[in-house]
């Protein structure tokens, strides 16, 4: 039984997904101290439920369950009922997702967990359907059962949840406890451990690191689908942190100079490839959605989330430089078109995502479906396009007259009679085949493609999560950074206009994410209010984006800011004990204070921030060979902050690929290109352009200025000219100012 709108405390809440669950007749409460205070006063469990607004299971449980009426009476009697987007609080919905992971071994959302009303998790799950199905329990059998046992044998549930906690305590001081076995940061003196037990020796930081890299490296190429590309088997998702790991060993490796090199560089072009012709991709909007339920990219999950966006357009970027395929970074240019049409907020910064369900069209049948919005009938292609024109794009993306999605890809009968574009041929192959030439082929197909979107954009769009994320934000800004100076020719013409981009979500970042008065970063904005402090990898994706848009610009402004972002940081979230950063600051209402040790959908902060230490080290002139705190502070907490995580990833390589990445630029000695001249002179901007469109190399190259090191006040303009300064292996090359000079250089 459907309820009739009945507006709940959620109708005030800034959330979207909070929102969205304002008319249910459930009595939601947001987290907090009143939805805590009532559950202690009326002596009842809490059921904390989490979610975020483009979830599509999520929908589907709330649909079935929590505005069904019956349901809902239940959950008012019984509990005190919260609800939680796991996208303004990632601190709250990591500690539930540990739980309910080392509870079941899977994870995900939405997350049902029933807390005490002190917040101790006794019971949880994902989905839960409104009557048994597939073995799985119903929601109001569930709901019974647990107000039951609440009643009659609360002290088994009272203890269960103390065990709980105390388990989840006991894993992380185990944790603490390899770090200070492995002589990290926490570690008692040396004296002390020898005097009681002999200690046990182990490899210096660089030799451990490079034994990581290579077991990281045969993890990943032992688990690489040769035929589909992408890692292991379905589901499969777009993990960027593999990506990125592969393109810095085939950098160590000199590129394609080893067989080692040749072969990450492989593998990430091969998975590049394979997403962008198959249905992940969005060919007439660009962009990709969020994963492929099949292992060949061909059926996706829907939904378009603004981190994917960043993420993958920027390893798009990496890979074209590193093969010199040119039709990467066309794809690089789909993702950031979708970026700034679709996902921009006028003032700058970027909305956090678009869902995966919309409704249909009433000439597509009605009704809301998943993947509504992009799929498409074989009879709306012939109506829409000339039959010549209807044949070609049939043939390149396997359009059929019944459908395209097999139904064990299909298993709620969402796109029966629809299909999913995918290109099954190079358009070469689908020319020939047609009798046509690959230039009027290439055209018409340009030509198919703008027609269909035009159509497309008639249809009900998904729902937009409008709210503007910091972490996420501070990844698009290094997307669109680098992508301002990357030297692809298909961005010539973008690049300005790329970097115009950067420079406003930056802005936005400063003017209404930083807090004027105490200096700290705010997680969410919506409808010109920012409420919620930032977490720790809120700090440091945007202080990443900030040192990314320093390269670009070589403005001192967004260095300056980074430092004062990365002071706020080890403020308020570095761990004195064991190293590296909490996610949450203390002083919260959470049961237990956590680090993230895995680079997941997006990496930890503590492997982005171990890269932003490395950076600003350089950036700030700190001696490479002193990790003296007073002398060289940031280089000092880089190499706490790799002992803090050695335990991690020195036993499980692959679960922290960008920290790995991040750890061998600190053991790395860094190049540097000194600019001295004026900034607004266009030779300036041309040693720049030269820098930027250098080849990877195997240790880090970075642009300074004479202000940033003592090292550099002495380097001057030659003749009055811009001119160029490389430096590396502790030693400086004369001083050149032609940029065919300085290209010599780097290629030497």
């Amino acid at each position: 039984m459907l309820a009739a709108l009945m507006p709940n405390a959620l109708a005030a809440a800034q959330s979207p997904y909070l929102r969205q669950h304002a008319d249910n007749p459930v009595d939601w409460l947001e987290w907090g101290e009143p939805a805590f205070a009532r559950a202690r006063a009326e002596d009842k469990p809490i059921l904390l439920s989490i979610g975020y607004s483009t979830c599509h299971w999520c929908h589907v449980m709330a649909h079935e369950c929590f505005e069904n009426t019956a349901i809902a009476a239940q959950l008012n009697r019984d509990f005190v009922a919260i609800k939680l987007d796991r996208e303004e609080r990632p601190d709250v919905d990591r500690v539930y997702m540990t739980y309910v992971q080392a509870r079941t071994g899977s994870g995900g959302w939405p997350l049902n967990v029933w807390l005490t009303p002190d917040l101790k998790p006794f019971f949880g799950g994902t989905y839960f359907p409104p009557d048994e199905r597939h073995g799985r329990q119903s929601f109001p059998s569930l709901l019974d059962t647990i107000a039951g046992a609440w009643r009659d044998q609360r002290p088994a549930l009272l203890g269960e949840a103390e065990r709980v906690v105390a388990s989840l305590r006991q894993h992380y001081k185990n944790r603490a406890a390899s770090v200070a076995d492995s002589g990290g940061p926490g570690s008692a003196p040396a004296e002390t451990v020898s005097a009681q037990a002999p200690a046990v020796a182990l490899p210096p930081l660089h030799e451990a690191a490079g034994d990581a890299f290579e077991r990281g490296f045969m993890h990943l190429y032992e688990s690489f689908d040769v035929e589909k590309g992408g890692f292991g088997g379905a589901p499969k998702f777009p993990r960027a942190g593999n990506l990125e790991f592969l393109l810095r060993v085939a950098a160590l490796q000199g590129g394609g100079a080893s067989e080692t090199g040749r072969e990450a560089i492989k593998m990430v072009a091969h998975t590049l490839r394979r997403m962008v012709e198959g249905g992940i991709h969005d060919h007439l909007g660009g962009g990709f959605h969020r994963y492929s339920v099949d292992d060949a990219w061909f059926v996706p999950h829907f939904e378009k989330m603004l981190y994917d966006q960043a993420q993958i357009a920027r390893h798009l970027l990496d890979a074209a430089r590193a093969t010199g395929d040119e039709r990467l970074a066309w794809a690089a240019r789909g993702v950031f078109d979708y970026l700034l049409r679709d996902l921009a907020h006028p003032a700058g910064g970027f909305y956090s995502a678009e869902d995966a369900d919309s409704d249909r069209s009433p000439e597509a049948g009605g009704g809301h479906a998943e993947g509504a919005f992009y799929v498409w009938s074989r009879s709306e292609i012939d109506r829409v396009l000339p039959p010549a024109v209807a044949a070609l794009v049939c043939a390149h993306f396997g359009i059929e007259a019944g459908g395209n999605v097999p139904a064990g890809l299909d298993p709620h009968g969402e796109f029966t009679g629809f299909n999913i574009l995918k290109q099954v041929r190079p358009l070469a192959e689908t020319a020939a085949a047609l009798g046509l030439d690959i230039e009027g082929a290439a055209d018409r197909l340009g030509e198919a493609l703008e027609r269909l979107r035009a159509v497309r954009t008639q249809r009900p769009r998904p729902h937009l999560d409008d709210k503007i994320l910091a972490a996420w934000n501070g990844l698009a800004l290094t997307a669109l950074a680098r992508a301002a100076v990357h030297p692809a020719e298909c961005l010539a013409d973008k690049r300005a206009f790329y970097l115009e981009a950067a420079l406003r979500c930056a802005r936005f970042i400063e003017r209404e994410l930083i807090d004027a008065a105490t200096g700290r970063l705010l997680r969410s904005w919506r409808e010109g209010q920012a409420v919620i402090d930032g977490f720790a990898e809120d700090y440091a994706c945007v202080i990443a984006g900030l040192l990314d848009l320093h390269q670009a610009t070589l403005d001192p402004h967004w260095l300056v800011l980074a430092k004062k972002l990365q002071a706020a940081l080890d403020a308020r979230f570095w761990d004195e004990t064991e190293g590296g950063y909490f996610s949450a600051p203390d002083g919260t209402e959470l049961i237990l204070r956590l680090k993230d040790d895995y680079d997941g959908a997006e990496p930890t902060a503590s492997s982005v921030a171990l890269g932003n230490l490395v950076r600003l080290a350089v950036l700030g002139g700190e001696p490479a060979a002193s990790a003296s705190a007073a002398v060289a502070p940031y280089r000092a907490r880089a190499e706490r902050l790799a002992q803090g995580f050695r335990s991690q990833w020195s036993a499980a390589p692959h679960a922290l690929p960008v920290m790995l990445c991040a750890l061998a630029d600190w053991l790395a000695e860094p190049a540097h290109v000194v600019l001295a001249g004026d900034s607004r002179d266009p030779a300036f901007t041309a040693l720049a352009s030269v820098v930027h469109a250098a080849p990877p190399m195997s240790a880090p190259l970075y642009l300074l200025t004479p202000d940033c090191a003592e090292w550099a006040a002495g380097m001057l303009p030659v003749g009055g000219r811009p001119t160029a300064y490389l430096c590396r292996d502790l030693a400086c090359q004369a001083p050149v100012t032609a940029p065919a000079a300085l290209r010599t250089l780097l290629n030497s």
